[in-house]
């Protein structure tokens, strides 16, 4: 996943997670602290290489005053711009927008991700207080009438100004910012809008609270070893671990992550635990409480519904659909009603095959959702003589990391990568690399954050510290987060292969960052529609099982032997197995997000797992055995995320990469000269241009179905 962080000008505007100090009618207070800028590490650029953020000299107590000031620098360069006297140019009213800001993007980038990273109860409290405020800061430019004139009079005259291509589309970009930012309304109207994206702030601020806070408080304790049968004594002494932190020595805990699934439940015999374990984690934000999702949810979907139909919109969905590459909610409802029925005719064939197994062994019970990752093992095992556990042992993070991703990018782009342990890092166990492009130059810095902690919010995720621009003569800082449970000490970080699949996707989102060639900030490296902004990364994902790469990294992590040719042969003719359950998780979310997105306020119910279960059933895809990967009360991507309406870009995405997968078959695969092509006409471009132009000019064509069909085993013969 990309996370959006927050540009002012950005199509997205993205609110959560940022804060500012601006009162509700933006008079900017300067709060005492500003007189001490000296010792705020915000108020210049870094010095740091690549002018990282120096993390080591950054507390929680420089973010309120760096905001405060931050906006008061922007305002007044925004308001400089809308009074000018001269006639609007290109160069004193779009290219002076491009410019401002630049401290308020220096601490914004930093917050935001240490909000998701790696936050404490003080960084939960400032951004409750500021997102609303923010959200007034970004109103007040973006509802500017004198800057919007100044933009209107250089669009009505846009061909006439004798501006190349990539000057033209920004400008082009920031009139639709400004019409879908609500330039056009009345007086009144934009009053009404500002209280909208006020309470949306707090909203979803609070939204992304209550999901970490609820999975820290939902863990499951278990109280003996025995319970624990399955798992390794590694993972067994990483639970202790876990209890003895809590308090509970000789006890052991399991940590819920953030989707419905829970890593465990493919390893624990005990079927009682592994109930236990699913109904802690489908009850989450709806089982009371403090950190209950429900009401926040129908205020959010309400409040959403209503402006967008005061911007002229049906629904929320239909506007945020109107700026991705789907274009309309016909187009996205089209896609998933497609896919929802062959996925889950195929999840009940597998549900079949595991019930089979259940009834061979007597087992005396119907699969339910617990059961379905334990006996899908035993399934594969049975028809591929393996199992997931047999491939960890070869999958060390280390050697997946460096002989696997880096060396895939490597082959693909020339990069090569440096360690930088002289670097500050804000948690012990991130590691820096410095990149060099195939001439041996400096690239750019790339940061891993690879561990899961209680304080860092689940999934993964990709974001820039630092954006290429050649306007502003910056080169990119990005950053993987990834949820790697940390094993017990001097015990080896063995992966799973789903893990390992993720850590190749979200360095696709790196490289997305990293090899941006754009002029102006606004379109950096993953500015891009979100229904494609997953294309880079899931095409990266295909390196993962590309034989020469996967043989390179896949070694056993005690002896260096290489991983068998016959594993290597199974776990290659298993890519189909249990997509009817993959795709059928992922299409219920999608689905959710969906309906509760294409309401208007009218109808906005009161009771939300009973709407989420109707939803369910209208789709098609209320199979009990197989939920949505998120439900409603956790579904962060779709309610303190940038991904409201927007879940479905994945599989949106996956046709593309589907596409372009065959592409670098037909034309020999892991080859420089296909890496450079991937890089010149797509990569490299990042939101410079329309995003399906980019891809025409990547692939030579329009992208077809049938390769993604083909991928998820829902083409028409294997439905026979």
């Amino acid at each position: 996943m990309r996370q959006t962080i927050f540009l002012l000008f950005a199509a997205s505007l993205t609110l959560a997670a940022t804060a500012a100090f601006a009162d509700d009618n933006t008079t900017v207070r300067k709060p005492p602290m500003l007189t001490n800028a000296a010792r705020n590490p915000f108020f210049a650029p870094s010095t740091l290489p690549y002018h990282m953020p120096p993390f080591d000299q950054i507390k929680d107590e420089h973010f309120t005053p760096a905001f405060a000031e931050a906006m008061r620098q922007h305002l007044a360069e925004v308001q400089a711009i809308a009074d000018s006297p001269e006639a609007p140019t290109f160069a004193n009213t779009v290219v002076a927008m491009e410019l401002s800001g630049q401290m308020l993007d220096r601490v914004n980038k930093v917050f935001s991700n240490l909000v998701n990273a790696n936050t404490d109860d003080t960084l939960d409290a400032i951004q409750s207080e500021v997102s609303p405020k923010l959200a007034a800061h970004t109103d007040a430019v973006m509802l500017n009438d004198k800057l919007f004139k100044r933009v209107q009079s250089l669009y009505e005259r846009r061909d006439s100004l004798g501006l190349d291509a990539e000057s033209k589309y920004l400008l082009e970009r920031y009139h639709t910012d400004f019409i879908r930012a609500g330039a056009q309304l009345s007086d009144a109207d934009k009053q009404k809008l500002k209280a909208i994206n006020a309470e949306l702030a707090r909203l979803s601020s609070r939204f992304g609270q209550n999901v970490l806070k609820e999975a820290d408080a939902s863990a499951v304790v278990v109280d003996s070893k025995a319970e624990l049968a399955g798992l390794s004594e590694a993972e067994i002494a990483a639970a202790a671990d876990a209890a003895k932190a809590r308090g509970l020595t000789g006890k052991y805990v399991i940590a819920l992550v953030n989707t419905t699934g829970q890593p465990f439940e493919g390893q624990l015999t005990n079927r009682a635990l592994r109930q236990r374990i699913h109904d802690a984690s489908v009850a989450r934000g709806s089982r009371g409480g403090e950190f209950d999702n429900r009401d926040v949810v129908l205020k959010m979907v309400k409040l959403r519904a209503e402006r967008a139909q005061l911007l002229g919109y049906p629904s929320h969905a239909a506007y945020q659909l109107e700026d991705e590459t789907a274009h309309s909610v016909t187009a996205v409802n089209k896609l998933l009603s497609q896919l929802a029925a062959p996925a889950v005719a195929n999840a009940r064939k597998e549900a079949a095959a595991m019930q089979e197994v259940v009834d061979a062994e007597k087992g005396g019970f119907q699969v339910a959702a617990q059961d379905w990752d334990f006996y899908t093992e035993k399934v594969r095992k049975q028809r591929y003589d393996f199992d997931e556990s047999q491939l960890r042992p070869y999958f060390e993070l280390d050697s997946v990391m460096q002989n696997g991703v880096f060396y895939a990018a490597n082959k693909l782009y020339g990069l090569t990568f440096k360690e930088r342990k002289d670097l500050p890092v804000y948690n012990p166990d991130m590691r820096v690399f410095e990149v060099f492009d195939a001439d041996g130059k400096p690239l750019a810095l790339f940061l891993y954050d690879l561990y899961a902690r209680s304080n860092k919010q689940g999934g993964a995720w990709m974001n820039e510290y630092v954006s290429q621009s050649a306007l502003l003569g910056n080169r990119p800082v990005v950053a993987n987060h990834i949820n790697i449970p940390k094993p017990a000490a001097g015990e080896p970080t063995l992966l799973t292969f789903d893990e390992v699949t993720t850590m190749f996707h979200e360095f696709g989102h790196a490289l997305h960052g990293m090899f941006s060639k754009v002029q102006y900030p606004r379109f950096a490296g993953t500015t891009v529609p979100n229904d494609f902004v997953e294309y880079p990364s899931q095409v990266n994902e295909m390196w993962a099982v590309w034989p020469e790469v996967l043989k390179n990294y896949a070694k056993h992590y005690k002896t260096g032997a290489p991983i068998p040719q016959a594993l290597l042969d199974k776990v290659l003719a298993t890519r189909k197995f249990n997509q009817g359950f993959m795709t059928t998780e992922y299409l219920a979310a999608s689905l959710l997000d969906q309906r509760w997105h294409q309401l208007t306020p009218a109808q906005v119910p009161t009771d939300v797992l009973a709407f989420e279960a109707d939803a369910l059933h209208q789709a098609g895809v209320d199979f009990a055995p197989v939920p949505p990967r998120y439900r409603t009360t956790y579904f962060s991507h779709a309610f303190s995320g940038d991904y409201s309406a927007g879940y479905y870009a994945y599989i949106w995405s996956e046709e593309l990469v589907a596409d372009s997968i065959d592409w670098f078959k037909e034309n020999g695969g892991l080859l420089r000269k296909n890496g450079d092509w991937f890089r010149s006409t797509l990569l490299s471009r990042g939101g410079s241009a329309d995003a399906m132009s980019l891809f025409r000019d990547f692939r030579g064509r329009d992208p077809v179905i049938e390769p993604l069909l083909e991928r998820r085993g829902l083409d028409a013969a294997s439905q026979k």
